[in-house]
């Protein structure tokens, strides 16, 4: 069992547009909702893949109703915490050419009892099931500090707790002093957490171990269309995947934690699960997550010679 924890989760709603004109009435082609949030992805992954998951997150109002109903309706078992404030909703618009216009909501601001009861849910959670792993993902909402995923961390550490952690920023940066076992940057974030540009795949592996000599146990960083890197105290390997048509990016990253911690969150074998998922995903529409029918291990090579001079398709400055 996968145990997610997603502080900030949203009701996301997609409308899809002949094309999006400023300041004029635009009438959708089709329209979809789904709950959202990076820890609500991963279980969305998990569960496609016949898995079980459990996710805890914060609910309010009726947009957090809502949420438990789509999670509830994909087989994902719900532990919510009561909020006074609404879950935030979301919007995306997509054009035909692919193009994705996001509106994401500040979100509610949680008080300290309600911070302290998302830290105390996740501990019953986790001392009642078969937790193999907690997962930690996502931005904070208003009313949790930088420090609240160190202290998740360092909590479910001392229960025995081995833990994925997807954020960036400062709650990145001081998690990390709490040893998480892998953390999931993308390359945006890797850049931002060693404040320097990322050019090459060389920079993104220096990036990766910096980010290991900071605290991080292992480091699975997404770099897009490159491919992606593992780096841990075993060595550094670099996985990559023919993809023919790429028809949505949403959750890919999401998608690709959850095929990592579900092939045992260690070595070269949970990266070529890692890269297989993100893969099957960017070929799905909107945020459907891959099930086992949509895996292609064939296209998937991992090595340990790293293309450390390929220039980044997308360098980050």
């Amino acid at each position: 069992m996968i145990l997610t924890v997603t502080p900030n989760p949203s009701l996301d709603r997609t409308y899809e547009v002949p094309s999006l004109d400023r300041g004029e009435v635009i009438r959708a082609t089709g329209e979809r909702m789904d709950p959202g949030g990076k820890g609500v992805n991963v279980s969305r992954a998990v569960a496609a893949a016949g898995r079980r998951t459990v996710a805890v997150l914060p609910l309010g109002g009726a947009p957090g109703a809502l949420v438990a109903d789509l999670l509830d309706a994909q087989g994902i078992e719900v532990a919510p915490v009561p909020i006074t404030g609404a879950t935030r909703s979301n919007i995306s618009v997509a054009e035909p050419d692919g193009t994705l216009t996001k509106i994401n909501a500040p979100g509610p601001e949680l008080s300290g009892a309600e911070a302290e009861q998302l830290l105390e849910t996740v501990r019953q959670q986790y001392r009642s099931g078969e937790a193999q792993w907690i997962t930690c993902c996502g931005s904070l909402p208003r009313g949790l500090a930088p420090s609240w995923y160190a202290e998740l961390v360092a909590r479910a550490h001392a229960a025995g707790a081995r833990i994925a952690l997807d954020t960036s920023g400062p709650a990145l940066l001081a998690a990390l002093r709490e040893r998480p076992d892998v953390v999931k940057p993308n390359a945006e974030e890797l850049a931002e957490a060693v404040a320097r540009p990322l050019t090459t795949v060389g920079d993104a592996v220096k990036a990766a171990e910096e980010l290991r000599a900071l605290g991080a146990c292992a480091v699975l960083a997404s770099l897009g269309a490159d491919g992606q890197l593992l780096v841990d105290g075993a060595g550094a390997w670099f996985g990559s995947a023919r993809v023919d048509a790429v028809r949505s990016n949403v959750g890919a990253g999401d998608s690709s934690l959850a095929g990592f911690l579900i092939a045992g969150g260690r070595g070269p074998e949970a990266l070529a699960s890692a890269v297989a998922h993100g893969a099957a995903a960017v070929q799905l529409p909107g945020s459907v997550m891959p099930g086992p029918a949509d895996l292609d291990p064939s296209a998937v090579t991992v090595t340990t010679e790293i293309p450390v001079d390929r220039v980044l398709t997308e360098p980050v400055s």
